[in-house]
């Protein structure tokens, strides 16, 4: 387990804190440098589905030669920015620590599943260059993933989005703006990460229309993405074991990763 912040590092008070925010590694040991994914499981912003969203993601992706990190935000009663502070504070912690942990700065990637996947696509469109002027070193480092994977993602706030979700980060009646600027696909610019999706057609807790939209604007901004959409399928179903065809979605996304050169 390791800490996201510290008492005394902007972003987190500890006077005010129900919960302390953390990380749980899952490196792998390797004598050359190699990729890393941050795992952001779902749970609507109110629980984290950490075992088949979390741990089971990690292993996998241990699998495939990749370090993992599965992150535990802050979720409910927390609302907006707070997820995305322990969401930027991971990614810094890592790229931070790559040379330690035998890992390619350049090669550090975000995964998230349903309200994990917006953590995720927030994060992937609202990245920062760090603040050089912070006296602590980790706050110096810039936060953009260099790429992305969003499983049966929320994406948007509003027509099409997962109420649940919604109102657990920005609450029953949030500011308008806050919901646009939070409403993913209308903050993908062409600097957004390149991008692998995955949802089925029938969900009936997030709508597919989440994927759609993502991905139109990634076309929209030249940025490069797969996306898949199986016929069948329930929600939050992790690597999907047994489902038929969606139980796929794990090797087309190695193959994906060894395209972009995550993985060998």
């Amino acid at each position: 387990m390791i800490f996201l912040w510290e008492d005394n590092i902007p972003g987190y008070n500890s006077s005010l804190s129900l919960f302390k925010p953390y990380i749980k590694s899952y490196i792998v040991d390797t004598n050359k440098e190699h990729a890393a994914f941050i795992i952001f499981p779902g749970g609507g912003y109110t629980h984290l589905a950490d075992q088949h969203e979390g741990n089971d993601i990690a292993l996998w992706l241990n699998s495939l030669g990749i370090s993992a990190f599965v992150v535990y935000y802050r979720i409910y009663p927390y609302k907006h920015p707070y997820p995305l502070l322990d969401a930027k504070r991971a990614i810094r912690l890592v790229r931070f620590n790559s040379k330690k942990w035998n890992i390619n700065p350049n090669k550090i990637g975000v995964i998230g599943f349903s309200a994990g996947g917006h953590l995720a696509s927030t994060l992937g469109t609202h990245f920062d260059e760090g603040n050089k002027k912070s006296i602590d070193p980790v706050e110096k480092i810039h936060c953009r993933p260099d790429a992305m994977v969003l499983c049966y993602p929320v994406i948007t706030m509003n027509e099409s989005t997962h109420s649940g979700s919604k109102n657990a980060l920005l609450g029953s009646e949030p500011d308008p703006i806050l919901a646009y600027t939070l409403s993913n696909e209308n903050m993908v610019t062409d600097k957004t990460p390149t991008t692998f999706l995955w949802h089925t057609l029938d969900d009936n807790v997030v709508a597919v229309e989440n994927c759609f939209l993502f991905a139109e604007a990634l076309k929209k901004n030249n940025v490069t993405f797969e996306m898949h959409i199986f016929p069948h399928g329930n929600h939050g179903l992790g690597l999907a074991k047994g489902v038929p065809q969606v139980e796929n979605w794990p090797s087309l996304c190695a193959n994906w990763l060894k395209a972009i050169n995550f993985i060998e």
